[in-house]
């Protein structure tokens, strides 16, 4: 099951760009061990969907998972080999914006190891580089 938004205001967006760190999002708020993005860009759906897959492979029973960010932005591409202009294209995916210093994923109930191999192996989904991140580290 991918994310997207149920409703949106508007159907499409403009790009922007991914600028500054994260203020918001950039400690642990629920698990004892988070995966933070080094770097700034867009996460899609499967992305985010790859990443919580390997994390419940890996580490099974008892493991809770929090994912700190939702695909809201919508990305249009426009059809192969089409000609310039006539508007923008249709809506192909959502991404969510990820500024550097965001945490993705929270994970807890689990022993310390566990969780560094789940994320090391969610890090590998990602497009980014990611650090693993304790509780003890941030507080």
């Amino acid at each position: 099951m991918l994310l997207q938004p149920k409703k949106t205001k508007y159907r499409k967006s403009q790009k922007g760009r991914v600028r500054g760190i994260a203020t918001k999002g950039n400690s642990l708020a629920f698990g004892d061990y988070g995966l933070k993005v080094l770097e700034g860009g867009w996460l899609t759906s499967q992305q985010i969907e790859a990443g919580r897959v390997a994390i419940v492979r890996t580490a099974r029973k008892g493991v809770k998972i929090w994912i700190r960010v939702f695909p809201d932005k919508p990305v249009t591409k426009k059809p192969a080999e089409t000609r310039m202009g006539k508007g923008k294209g249709p809506v192909e995916g959502y991404v969510a914006v990820v500024k550097p210093g965001k945490i993705i994923y929270e994970i807890s109930g689990v022993p310390e190891e566990v969780a560094r191999e789940a994320l090391r192996l969610a890090a590998s989904k990602l497009p980014f580089k990611c650090k693993i991140v304790t509780r003890e580290e941030t507080s």
